[in-house]
């Protein structure tokens, strides 16, 4: 977003799937500056650049981020997330860990961890399960992304890129569901249907399907946020939820209503 300011644009657009986090995250950043956001969900680019020429004929300055915030620009952001993790990490031998595991969506997140680990003194071993499109892809555009910042490295190498996108984006299974109610249980982590939540499945088959790749490593499991998505699947979830109970609190106990406020 600092860009979009330096830029002297009025107003953003950007893409992504119909859960998209970074659509939310966008919008709000978007108001937080005074900046109009047009969000445009599960539509190629090209609608992205139809809605631009539209708006410069209207006097506005548009300013085009890619589905995900997914270019080299966008790689800094989790660059960065891995240098505040080396921070952490630096003073505690019981935080230190091999393997880094994330949901993969558009690819910006995989191609940033990736090379953030590799070039800081973690090195761990980044493990990226895709949601949605083919390993081929996301390896090649993991690539186009880190050449963008001439890293002069190989996606191949530095990731490992699994599919579990299962029936497909934002689609899940009752063995998903479940799972995702089981780890709140048992853990009070709540997972999303459609990035989390996936991911962590998909983490788990794979280390009871190739118990050796994981045996002994310590896993730091990246949560990305998604908790909305968790409406979409209401229908799904409520019959493995079973009852639930409204927590009654008594009028005598002073509260403020900040209903819509975002600050």
């Amino acid at each position: 977003m600092a860009d979009v300011v330096s830029s002297g644009a009025d107003c953003v657009i950007t893409l992504g799937g119909m859960q998209s986090n970074h659509c939310r995250a966008t919008a709000v950043a978007a108001r937080s500056l005074n900046l109009d956001c047009h969000l445009i969900f599960r539509s190629p680019e090209a609608i992205a650049n139809s809605l631009k020429n539209k708006l410069e004929k209207e006097g506005r300055k548009p300013y085009i981020i890619p589905p995900g915030g997914s270019n080299s620009l966008g790689n800094w952001a989790y660059i960065e997330a891995i240098r505040e993790i080396e921070q952490q990490v630096q003073n505690s031998e019981e935080a230190k860990f091999d393997d880094i595991v994330a949901a993969c969506g558009s690819g910006g997140t995989c191609a940033g961890i990736s090379l953030g680990s590799r070039l800081s003194s973690l090195k761990a071993k980044v493990h990226a399960f895709a949601v949605v499109g083919t390993t081929e892809y996301f390896y090649y555009s993991t690539q186009k992304l880190i050449d963008g910042l001439q890293s002069g490295l190989d996606s191949h190498e530095i990731v490992d890129i699994i599919d579990v996108q299962g029936l497909g984006y934002g689609i899940s299974t009752e063995d998903e569901l479940q799972f995702i109610k089981k780890i709140a249980q048992a853990t009070g982590i709540i997972l999303d249907p459609v990035y989390s939540g996936k991911a962590a499945y998909g983490m788990f088959k794979d280390m009871a399907s190739n118990p050796e790749k994981w045996r002994g490593r310590k896993v730091l499991f990246i949560h990305t946020g998604g908790l909305l998505g968790l409406y979409d699947k209401t229908e799904q979830i409520a019959p493995l939820v079973g009852e639930c109970h409204k927590l009654e609190i008594d009028k005598s106990i002073p509260w403020q209503d900040i209903t819509g406020k975002l600050f």
